[in-house]
């Protein structure tokens, strides 16, 4: 039978399904009992994080359960809990907390001096947040504030087994319901918005999962306006991106981008080109393969005369602009926040 769980924290922490007034919401209800909590999250708010962890470090009798891939905030709201567990095909993540920084403008002297003053400011206060997280997992872990600054700064993916050895969860168990976490392309997109680094298991990417990332991006700059408004808007986080491409949006309060239907239009002619690309490299590729295999059925040739074409002609192979294509949109994904 399913463990029953009172509270299921899921998504965004801060958002409507990860809510600290609702935590405190049924905590109050449950004033003289004890609590079951699933947390299934990539993490989100800090200060939505550190409010929960109070909430259940005050109620005293909170048990938190994890499943699926859990990091940042996520992992933060769990140290006020009276037992903790993880799933055998869990993860767990902690890193530095972070923040949006990135701007595309040209800037005189003075207003650059302004802008590192503020950024000196926001480094700062960043140094004393991990620094007061960095303290709240060591207690849990019983272990040196120095050791886990030093982990938050990897801020490499944990399994389950080394989630315990480090002393974040105390216990590793499957409940009836677990299910192995699935790396699916809005997962990837909710990573890199959070900056959060991909899981070990995707570090390797194949063709496919690039087409997807392609795929994922370009339907997210064309898939909601359709050039029917004079205006779009889309995240902030996204700024990176505009600024490869040569377009500079206006920003808006809110961590919003607003981009004009001219935009929009050099956007969607930029995927189309990527796409265009990335389906052209596919069949040179497909028919390198046809031609690899034949050769290998032929008998060796004895001649002795080896003849370097790259350097008679000065060119790249097929493959190798392969290569360097995937690598330049491999450094263009890894510079959304």
């Amino acid at each position: 039978m399913a463990k029953k769980f009172d509270l299921k924290l899921k998504g965004y922490v801060g958002g409507y399904d990860f809510d600290s007034n609702y935590v405190e919401y049924i905590l109050e209800k449950s004033e003289s009992k004890e609590v079951n909590v699933l947390i299934d999250s990539l993490g989100g708010s800090v200060a939505s994080a550190l409010s929960i962890c109070e909430a259940f470090r005050r109620h005293g009798n909170v048990s938190v359960h994890y499943v699926g891939m859990n990091a940042s905030a996520a992992t933060i709201a769990s140290l006020g809990a009276k037992h903790v567990s993880i799933a055998t095909s869990g993860m767990y993540l902690v890193h530095k907390c972070s923040t949006v920084i990135s701007k595309w403008a040209s800037m005189n002297a003075d207003q650059l001096r302004q802008l590192i003053e503020e950024y000196d400011k926001q480094k700062k206060d960043l140094e004393k947040i991990d620094l007061n997280i960095a303290t709240m997992y060591a207690n849990k872990c019983k272990k040196d504030k120095q050791a886990l600054l030093d982990l938050m700064k990897v801020g490499g993916w944990l399994t389950a087994q080394e989630a315990l050895d480090w002393g974040f969860v105390d216990e590793i168990c499957d409940l009836p319901g677990d299910v192995t976490p699935k790396v699916t392309a809005q997962v990837i997109e909710d990573l890199s918005e959070a900056g959060i680094p991909l899981p070990f298991s995707v570090q390797e990417r194949n063709d496919s999962l690039m087409e997807k990332i392609f795929s994922m991006l370009s339907s997210f700059f064309r898939g909601t306006t359709q050039y029917q408004q004079q205006t779009a808007t889309m995240n902030k986080n996204y700024q990176s991106i505009l600024g490869c491409l040569g377009i500079e949006a206006i920003e808006e309060t809110g961590g919003k981008l607003t981009l004009s239907v001219e935009q929009m239009e050099k956007l969607d002619s930029s995927f189309q080109e990527m796409n265009s690309r990335l389906n052209e490299l596919k069949e040179t590729i497909a028919r390198k393969d046809t031609e690899l295999d034949n050769l290998r059925q032929k008998p060796a040739d004895d001649t002795k005369h080896v003849v370097d074409d790259l350097s008679a002609e000065g060119e790249k192979s097929p493959f190798d602009s392969y290569v360097d294509t995937v690598n330049r949109a491999q450094e263009l994904f890894n510079q959304i926040p």
